[in-house]
């Protein structure tokens, strides 16, 4: 639908934008990312330090530890703040940017903000770049807004309505919002990035990746001259800004099924001032109250509504990446790594991945939206099977290792039962003379094929067993996981 005359105008005073990037690093260099973005001058953030509350977000943005921490419940609450960095969970550092860029595309040019960024380094070697952006106009149409957003999420453009747009800062030029995170936010992040050499580019760190573009949030202040409506909703979801000819683009015709997709889509708590649309890349929050009256609001959009975001943007990650990982295993070869994919799923499941994360009415909410749009429900009921598939083939597997070695234990018994329990040739005792062997009979030929299959047969078990449990501690020390 580009016709003008068919979507509504909507004019915003003021957005604030964030973006999430995830990557993927080998656990064990988790120490070593953490001590390097201190020394790049990333703060390690825990609650203890007021003075961070107003340091990242914003002019006259303030996040306060105290609600971060009542928030989340208990029992994960010191999994999302640790007050240390050798502790386990997310550990956040923040770098403060306060600088303008301006995105040009379809010969048009938007001007924005970059506040601060973030490294969350998460568990089981998944990181999340969040990058904090605000709209540096005094008034923006959303055509504007919804197309900045549209192309600044994907990472590297492919299809032809995805590329054209250039960031801009002073002389440099980045063509690419990949080039732009590693070539001038975080650039020291890039060395720890995972690359798998089969896979070109930046995604080869996560191939279970989805869409290959970047989970965005936003706050949008409008005018509150109009009302919002449902069309307006619509393209918000589904970041539907302009068309290639820079026209105002909405990706549906249908107005039932418009009105569909915002009925399982919008949170209306606060309607009519206020309405919160989330899709499988996008979450906005458009208010019509003045922004003296959205102070709260936009500090918990920037604080804990932002940390509920993250956190099931992490499970949709991490179920995704158990999917893949169950897809690429060998079963004839890889019987190490089943045992540690077991493993890692029994360990998010325990330590991270809990139905509920708040003990506020919105928070319970927002956390329902989430499992229902993200289809975390239907992602783990898979993961749950996969396990329960990994558990079958390993019990399989290791019958047929227990059939088979009962299988020669019977065949030993059942010869040396013939010989009454004793297989010794005289020729045997003393020093033994090899030159009589020739000459055995048939069943002295018996007794030296058995004697000297047991005796091989006892070392290869105890070497076997014992190289593989030095194999098994290798691969724990090399695998990412803890």
């Amino acid at each position: 639908m580009d016709a003008q005359s068919k979507i509504n105008p909507l004019y915003l005073n003021q957005a604030y934008m964030t973006f999430l990037f995830p990557f993927s690093f080998r656990e064990k260099e988790r120490g070593n990312l953490a001590e390097h973005l201190r020394k790049n001058h990333f703060t390690f953030f825990s609650l203890d330090q007021k003075d961070l509350e107003n340091e990242y977000y914003g002019d006259n943005i303030k996040v306060q530890h105290e609600e971060l921490d009542q928030y989340f419940l208990p029992f994960l609450e010191h999994k999302l703040f640790p007050l240390r960095t050798d502790q386990q969970g997310f550990l956040r550092f923040s770098k403060k940017v306060n600088e303008t860029f301006a995105l040009e595309v379809n010969d048009t040019n938007f001007s924005f903000l970059v506040n601060s960024i973030d490294i969350m380094i998460c568990p089981f070697g998944i990181g999340l770049i969040t990058i904090r952006t605000e709209m540096d106009q005094e008034q923006e149409k959303l055509d504007e807004l919804l197309d900045f957003m549209n192309h600044f999420r994907v990472l590297e453009p492919k299809l032809d309505e995805e590329k054209g747009a250039i960031i801009h800062k002073g002389d440099r030029q980045f063509h690419t919002t990949n080039e732009f995170v590693f070539g001038y936010l975080c650039p020291s992040v890039k060395s720890f990035i995972v690359h798998d050499e089969k896979r070109a580019g930046y995604f080869g760190s996560l191939p279970f990746f989805e869409d290959e573009r970047m989970l965005s949030s936003g706050f949008f202040i409008a005018n509150g001259e109009d009302p919002i409506s449902n069309d307006q909703l619509f393209r918000m979801g589904q970041l539907d800004g302009k068309n290639p000819e820079g026209r105002p683009f909405m990706s549906s015709t249908n107005q039932e099924y418009i009105d569909r997709y915002v009925q399982n889509h919008v949170h209306d708590r606060w309607a009519p001032d206020s309405y919160t649309v989330t899709s499988d890349h996008a979450q906005i929050t458009v208010s019509l109250k003045s922004p003296q009256q959205l102070d709260r609001p936009i500090s918990q959009f920037m604080g804990t509504h932002h940390y509920n975001l993250m956190l099931h943007y992490f499970y949709k990650i991490m179920l995704l990446r158990m999917s893949f990982e169950y897809s690429q295993v060998q079963w004839e070869q890889d019987e190490d790594y089943v045992e540690e994919l077991i493993e890692l799923i029994s360990k998010f499941s325990s330590r991270y991945y809990f139905g509920e994360v708040s003990a506020r009415t919105e928070g319970k909410e927002l956390t329902h939206t989430y499992r229902e749009i993200f289809h975390l429900d239907t992602l783990y009921e898979e993961v749950k099977q996969t396990l329960n598939e990994l558990y079958r083939a390993q019990e399989n597997q290791a019958n047929k290792r227990h059939n088979m070695l009962l299988f020669m234990l019977t065949v030993f018994t059942v010869v040396s039962g013939i010989y009454g329990m004793n297989l010794v040739i005289e020729d045997w005792k003393g020093t033994t003379d090899w030159s009589k062997v020739p000459g055995y009979s048939f069943f002295e030929w018996i007794s030296l094929i058995t004697a000297l299959a047991g005796i091989s047969l006892s070392i290869i078990l105890l070497a076997t067993s014992g190289g593989k449990g030095l194999w098994k501690k290798f691969r724990k020390w090399k695998r990412d996981q803890y």
